[in-house]
């Protein structure tokens, strides 16, 4: 949607979970010599002001990456994610959060391939300027679901997709799904990374478990599904947004166990109640 402006939630929980596991995904692709691609359907402007009035507006970040900020002992999962957003504050001061982009290019090699895809016009410019001297890139201002039939499968059949829409329309649930569903039966081991809000609708609610289905259909390597869940659900109001999830097809086999080790953490330094939990599941091929 044209009108939403990512920089608003910028550094928020939701953030925070959703580059903890691309950060990881990406780090372990790494691992191996043969180059791979990432694919961002929805990239955003690739860094944000923490200190401009989009930012400021809600202050989100100050109940998320803020919250981490100072902490000394964190899991080596929170420990190296933290580690980006700090080499992107090279002054040592949050003054700057990086959007999904900006940790792949952080971690990515030369050599690895960045796919990225932004509708909104302010941040296709943004995030095009940004990445402009980076080599195996291009960023594009066209649908980046309807892009993932061209995309995949990548040239060296190594490759990982990260989709996060905003969900401010009801038909991007079935997008997500819809775009799951074909990027699996054309790579059906290449990994796929779905964030989602956890809100109080039917399409929120009923998301993983569609995921599920797609994956145990066509994913090679199983799936991964985890959910932080930060606010309390408020009856009388019926909207907001209560957490967020990450559906991963073909994860890492290390994921698994590093988020079971990160998330007491995170649930006790971004819950915002005392029911504060998780969700972490996962099924193997």
């Amino acid at each position: 949607m044209l009108a939403y402006r990512h920089a608003f939630h910028a550094g928020n929980h939701a953030d925070v979970l959703k580059h903890i596991v691309l950060a990881e995904v990406l780090r372990y692709m790494g691992e191996k010599d043969k180059p791979y691609t990432l694919v961002d359907t929805h990239a955003g402007a690739g860094g944000y002001a923490i200190e401009g009035r989009y930012a400021q507006k809600k202050a989100e970040y100050a109940a998320g990456v803020a919250r981490l900020w100072d902490e000394k002992s964190l899991p080596p999962l929170v420990e190296r994610y933290l580690a980006l957003v700090k080499q992107f504050n090279p002054d040592g001061q949050l003054r700057q959060y990086p959007g999904s982009p900006a940790i792949a290019n952080l971690v990515m090699r030369e050599t690895d391939r960045l796919r990225c895809y932004e509708l909104h016009p302010t941040d296709h410019r943004i995030l095009a300027s940004y990445l402009e001297h980076r080599p195996q890139t291009q960023v594009a201002d066209t649908d980046g679901f309807a892009a993932l039939k061209a995309e995949l499968p990548p040239p060296s059949k190594r490759g990982a997709v990260l989709m996060d829409p905003p969900y401010e329309i009801k038909t991007d649930y079935a997008k997500v799904l819809a775009a799951l569903r074909e990027g699996l039966q054309r790579f059906a081991d290449g990994v796929f990374m779905v964030w989602y809000p956890q809100l109080q609708l039917l399409e929120s609610s009923h998301l993983p478990q569609r995921m599920k289905a797609a994956a145990d259909a066509a994913a090679k390597k199983g799936w991964l599904h985890v959910r932080l869940t930060v606010q309390q659900q408020d009856n009388d109001r019926g909207f907001g947004m209560l957490g967020s999830g990450m559906f991963i097809a073909n994860p890492p086999f290390t994921l698994h166990d590093e988020l079971q080790d990160a998330l007491p953490l995170l649930v006790d330094k971004l819950g915002q109640y005392e029911g504060a939990n998780y969700v972490l599941e996962r099924k193997a091929a």
